[in-house]
């Protein structure tokens, strides 16, 4: 089995900032893609982030040049640092690893679309 677990979130003012960090754990060999998604009250769950093992990034328009997500391979690790942040961002924000490949007494397994249980960021004056 695999976990992920999300800390960092809270209130904080607009234009402040706020750095989110998810830890997966388990007897994991690698992970592959590791993104952050957010969902505010009454809309879709949306992608924010994603990095590849790489380092290979992407980000949804409206965060680009004030979120910037960064991951340790070593420490399975993937953090989010939200910059100028605004009202429109908050929402609940959430790790996922979309495969997961664990190794346990010799032999390997996957884990697909693996979610933390999520944080509330809120911005609001």
């Amino acid at each position: 089995q695999v976990q992920l677990v999300e800390s960092g979130g809270g209130l904080v003012q607009p234009g402040g900032s706020l750095r989110l960090s998810c830890e997966a754990s388990g007897s994991i060999f690698s992970i592959n893609v590791m993104g952050w998604y957010r969902q505010a009250p009454g809309k879709q769950r949306e992608l924010v982030a994603r990095i590849t093992s790489g380092g290979s990034t992407n980000y949804a328009d409206s965060v680009k040049g004030r979120f910037t997500i960064s991951r340790d391979n070593a420490k399975n690790t993937v953090s989010l640092q939200m910059n100028s942040l605004k009202p429109e961002d908050t929402a609940v924000y959430y790790c996922n690893a979309d495969q997961i490949w664990t190794v346990v007494g010799g032999s390997y397994n996957p884990f697909y679309d693996n979610w933390g249980q999520g944080t509330q960021v809120t911005v609001s004056s």
